[in-house]
């Protein structure tokens, strides 16, 4: 009798328990085409929370901005439109000066290292920089160059009077520098602005380079690290701030240095492979650098450093420390550029 009253009381403080969790179905949300391997790997995430949450979070991948446009991603997750949100800082230049570091040229070297070192990094700025929704994980891919329909941009000189796809708000700020012309436009546009010569050039990961179709506008490929683009998934803190602990430690346990690796891997691999695939085409020119030329790229991005140290300093980070940070960092993950 004894035995059976306490397991009526222990039943008792565990189902009120489990009866209040309610259960989220969340929106992810990206604006790359259902045929990039963010899609797979966004799915991968929202199964492994699933998973954790016992159920009680489904969720749904909505591709190739089907909620919004790429550059409102951050406002979409912030004002509820969707619950997860993947982000380039990059596209709202000004917005978030301090993971602007990471697009910095010649600054990583892969896509997992660098992923796990921007994210690291960044967790302790995060909090600050994008206080309107819960910060998830940071991540980047493969270090990229310039791909040109007009000519071979071998020097820094080569942009002068070009018009150039900047991959982000650095690279823009570079494109001026070199006296070329910004043509602002989201990835999936890229092919049709080239095509119709608005634009001359692009910045461009190489397997991505292929899925949108910029190889068939595009001929001249530069084939060094010159930059890469970061990248962030943030949450609705409304959605995350409803969630019972249960369900707020299956997020978190996916919001983390090592999610970043597992998220950015495929689609680092999936890059690096596009090399392979342009170098086959018929039609297009990959070359590299001689130590000179990519000497004369380094001193001519060297300003971007002061830009980027200016901008963090308006919001009160000391980007000398914020900077020897990263570099620890990425050296940490094996990603550390020389």
């Amino acid at each position: 009798m004894r035995m059976s009253c306490l397991a009526l009381l222990v039943a008792a403080s565990v189902t009120p328990a489990l009866a209040q969790e309610k259960t989220f179905d969340l929106k992810i949300s990206h604006w790359v085409p259902a045929s990039h391997p963010l899609q797979k790997a966004l799915e991968d995430w929202g199964t492994a929370v699933e998973k954790e949450s016992g159920g009680t979070i489904k969720y749904h991948v909505f591709p190739a901005q089907q909620l919004g446009k790429a550059k409102d991603h951050y406002d979409m997750a912030r004002d509820g439109i969707a619950d997860v949100t993947y982000v380039n800082p990059g596209y709202t230049p000004g917005s978030f000066p301090i993971i602007a570091a990471g697009e910095l040229p010649f600054l990583m070297s892969n896509a997992t290292g660098g992923s796990e070192g921007l994210d690291a990094w960044y967790r302790k700025y995060a909090p600050k920089e994008m206080k309107d929704v819960k910060f998830c994980l940071a991540f980047i891919h493969s270090p990229s160059a310039f791909h040109s329909r007009t000519k071979k941009i071998v020097v820094p000189a080569d942009v002068k009077g070009m018009k150039v796809r900047p991959a982000d708000a650095t690279m823009a700020d570079f494109v001026t520098l070199l006296g070329g012309t910004n043509v602002q436009t989201s990835a999936p546009e890229v092919r049709d602005t080239i095509e119709r010569g608005v634009a001359d050039a692009v910045t461009f990961p190489w397997g991505s380079l292929v899925l949108f179709g910029i190889d068939k506008v595009t001929k001249y490929d530069m084939d060094a690290p010159l930059y890469v683009t970061t990248f962030v998934l943030v949450m609705n803190k409304n959605t995350y701030d409803q969630m019972s602990d249960r369900q707020k430690k299956a997020v978190d346990d996916n919001c983390n240095t090592e999610a970043a690796a597992r998220l950015a891997k495929p689609w680092g691999d999936f890059e690096d492979s596009g090399i392979g695939k342009v170098k086959a085409e018929s039609g297009h020119e990959v070359y590299t650098l001689t130590a000179d030329q990519l000497a004369q790229w380094k001193k001519a991005a060297e300003p971007l450093v002061k830009t980027w140290a200016d901008g963090v300093k308006k919001v009160g980070v000391d980007p000398d420390q914020a900077m020897k940070e990263l570099k620890a960092s990425l050296a940490k993950y094996n990603a550390l550029a020389h």
